[in-house]
């Protein structure tokens, strides 16, 4: 059994549509909520950038809303990885030996730890950030890019 553990960039895509949304929400749809994870600081990242882009332009006000509000709803049915010691710590660890920013590492960090949790479970780390899929590959993880499946 595997668990889907969305990156920032990969969850917005729930929201917003870019390339790599359909193929996202068609591998998605029949997998139970129990086994999609995010970390507890996504939907905020998300939030932030959903506004970004409204008072940019590039998204109605009404389309915002709309986002917003899936947004809510979306996360509140992901199973959430706490920012615990282990996720701040496999970020800081992560911060010695890579060259990730810190909200990514962060991302990296909190599927690390989700990992250690489910032993028994393979977690794919689903992200549109190359550098983020290459690094979660060094840690180990299996790695998909929505962007990159079949719309």
């Amino acid at each position: 059994m595997s668990f889907y553990f969305l990156e920032a960039t990969a969850f917005a895509k729930l929201f917003v549509q870019e390339p790599g949304s359909d193929a996202l929400i068609q591998l998605l749809e029949p997998i139970e909520d129990n086994r999609k994870l995010i970390s507890a600081s996504t939907p905020l990242e998300i939030y932030a950038a959903i506004r970004r882009r409204e008072r940019a332009g590039d998204i109605a006000a009404e389309d915002a809303a709309s986002a917003l509000e899936s947004l809510r709803l979306e996360s509140a049915r992901m199973v959430q990885q706490p920012l615990n010691p282990a996720v701040i710590e496999a970020a800081r660890q992560l911060l010695d030996r890579t060259r990730l920013p810190w909200p990514d590492a962060l991302q990296l960090g909190a599927a690390l730890a989700a990992r250690d949790m489910f032993l028994t479970t393979k977690i794919v780390f689903v992200s549109a950030s190359p550098r983020l899929l290459e690094a979660a590959r060094n840690e180990g993880l299996s790695v998909l890019d929505p962007a990159n499946e079949a719309e």
